[in-house]
C-alpha cells in the first residue's frame, strides 16, 4: 500500500477543493452582509399621474342623468 503522505497530488487536490469551498463561502457571506446594508430599491419607478377633476352643477344634464 502507498503511504498517504507521499501522494503529493492528493494533498494538492484536497487543498484546491478546500480553497474553492472557502472562497465560495466567503463570497456568499460578503454578498449577504452587503445586501442587508443597502436601502430597499423600488421595483417600479414612480411616474407622475395626471388627475382631471370636472365640476358638475346640480342643474346640469349630466348630473341629473347620473342621479
Amino acid at each position: 500500500m502507498s503511504d498517504w503522505t507521499s501522494l503529493w497530488y492528493v494533498w494538492l487536490l484536497l487543498l484546491t477543493v478546500f480553497l474553492l469551498l472557502f472562497c465560495g463561502v466567503s463570497a456568499s457571506c460578503i454578498k449577504f452582509c452587503c445586501r442587508k446594508k443597502r436601502l430597499p430599491v423600488e421595483t417600479f419607478p414612480r411616474h407622475p399621474c395626471d388627475l382631471t377633476v370636472i365640476g358638475i352643477d346640480s342643474d346640469s344634464t349630466a348630473h341629473s342623468t347620473v342621479t
